[in-house]
């Protein structure tokens, strides 16, 4: 089956005047123009074709590379707005459709947007959307702290970078913890620094250092996370009770629990710690 907005590998079964035609059979085939076609082929080869809709709505493939593929992300460029709504270069021929009521804010012609990419379930076609928030969900995290991710960076406010999470969560990497210089539309790689218990993520752009150096801090976050959030246990505590309690010295203890409040995962009161 030929998948619309996304790379297939197809083979040659034919070549005519508009271009090489492609497919699994000949009931199930797509127009390679020719001005796309490789420099050297044979029927019966497979080749990696982009396949999207001609200005005439019918399936064609490419061996351009788009900006974004079906369910992601990308940061496009506004190359006009109609009475329709916006057109976007998304690397393709034709340009991608930007309906008025899937702008999260009116767009401008020559400014720059987060753009999703789906099919449009009424008129089956290809069409971007800027209101990200309907495509992104924290209710159930496919990431943990620490692990390595995958972010693009969304809008940068005074509080820090918000950015998309292997192309599903949001999260935020707070301004202190923001090294050098990063702006709207960069991709790179970060590290779940800490996930709250609303399941909000914070990252960070250096891997976590306490993971190695601090596992204690680690060990006393897993036990918190088990016992609700709070544990009965400070700065000031008796070395026995933490000793009963964590298996760990009072050293030990101050050094994790330091490390945690400094990385903003907890706060210290009278009467214990309590997750953050």
């Amino acid at each position: 089956m030929i998948k619309l907005g996304e790379y297939n590998i197809l083979e040659i079964l034919r070549e005519t005047e508009p271009g090489l035609y492609l497919g699994e059979d000949e009931e199930n085939v797509v127009l390679l123009p020719h001005r796309y076609k490789p420099e050297e082929y044979e029927i019966g080869d497979e080749i990696s074709v982009f396949i999207y809709l001609d200005n005439e709505e019918r399936p064609i493939a490419t061996t351009l590379d788009p900006f974004l593929q079906l369910n992601t992300f990308g940061y496009l460029h506004c190359s006009d707005v109609t009475e329709y709504g916006a057109f976007m270069d998304w690397g393709l021929e034709k340009q991608l459709f930007v309906p008025f009521k899937e702008q999260a804010r009116p767009m401008k012609k020559g400014n720059w947007y987060i753009v999703y990419l789906y099919i449009d379930e009424k008129t089956t076609r290809l069409v971007g959307s800027s209101k990200t928030n309907h495509f992104l969900q924290n209710d159930t995290l496919t990431v943990e702290a620490f692990q390595e991710v995958d972010i693009l960076v969304t809008h940068l406010t005074e509080k820090g970078a918000n950015v998309i999470i292997n192309g599903v969560h949001k999260g935020l990497i707070y301004i202190e913890d923001i090294f050098e210089d990063i702006r709207t539309g960069d991709r790179m790689k970060a590290f779940v620094k800490n996930i709250r218990p609303d399941n909000k993520i914070d990252l960070v752009l250096q891997k976590v250092g306490y993971k190695s150096i601090e596992p204690n801090a680690t060990f006393i976050r897993q036990e918190l996370e088990a016992a609700g959030g709070f544990l009965p246990l400070h700065d000031k505590s008796d070395p026995d009770s933490i000793k009963n309690l964590l298996g760990m010295s009072k050293k030990s203890f101050k050094k994790a629990i330091g490390t945690l409040y400094k990385d903003k995962q907890i706060i210290i009161k009278e009467d214990g710690i309590e997750l953050l």
